[in-house]
């Protein structure tokens, strides 16, 4: 049975995890999301994606009955949760993660790839994995001393300590925190803000910074120019300008 259930709003596309009690990942749920979410990034009709959950968790981590079997093969099959996050951000549009409940582990991982991060005022976001002899090892090890630094990450995973919204809000590791009550309607809200915005410039300049974060300054700024190349040749690219001398509000679509 799906554990995703994927409706649409216009130009919003939301994915929400349904697999009570605590949205657990299990392989099923990672090949779901791998199957998902590769054709509404390709949609040119959808022109953001929100990522939440049901319940009081967003997602509570790894399923521990799975990951009990350390074996080889069972470790590849949840390690593919990394293809899920990389899906998430090579998405050529902005992607949401609606933290309706606490994100954990694994969940938190999964918001970390987003590029906008709105948690629930009730809900917290941590990585406890170090209370199961383990390290965040889907993305979260690599991913989360890049948002907040090194020093402050390691501080983070090795403590496993679980961050209230407001403390969460001040370390940046989420953008927004919402009240409970209403916060699917806020979530749509910022969606709906962003997929109204140039999305064909959003999608080119998140690949722009992923691909040039660590090169060479040099390098970098060739990969800044060959954005920049593509993105001239936009329509939205066209319409901004030509909104800006008519005096008018531009009407992007994503193309």
């Amino acid at each position: 049975m799906s554990v995703l259930h994927v409706t649409r709003d216009g130009a919003v596309a939301t994915v929400r995890i349904d697999r009570p009690p605590a949205n657990a990942v299990d392989p099923d749920m990672i090949e779901e999301f791998v199957a998902v979410l590769p054709p509404l990034a390709r949609d040119p009709d959808v022109r953001a994606i929100v990522v939440t959950g049901t319940g009081r968790f967003f997602v509570a981590g790894a399923d521990i009955a799975v990951m009990r079997d350390l074996s080889a093969g069972t470790q590849e099959r949840m390690r593919r949760w990394i293809a899920v996050q990389r899906a998430i951000e090579l998405a050529p549009k902005p992607v949401v993660a609606g933290l309706n409940g606490h994100a954990l582990g694994g969940g938190a991982e999964l918001a970390l790839a987003c590029d906008l991060r709105l948690l629930a005022q009730d809900a917290t976001i941590g990585f406890p994995e170090i209370a199961l002899g383990l390290f965040p090892g889907a993305g979260g090890s690599q991913r989360l001393p890049r948002l907040l630094g090194p020093h402050v990450a390691k501080q983070l995973m090795i403590s496993g300590e679980r961050l209230p919204a407001d403390r969460a809000l001040a370390l940046g590791l989420v953008d927004r925190v919402v009240p409970a009550d209403g916060f699917d309607a806020a979530v749509a809200s910022e969606a709906r803000a962003l997929a109204a915005k140039p999305t064909a410039a959003i999608g080119l300049l998140k690949r722009v910074v992923d691909d040039g974060w660590g090169r060479p300054l040099p390098e970098a700024l060739d990969v800044e120019a060959a954005g920049v190349r593509e993105l001239t040749a936009t329509a939205d690219a066209a319409e901004g300008l030509q909104a800006f001398l008519d005096r008018r509000e531009p009407r992007f679509e994503g193309r």
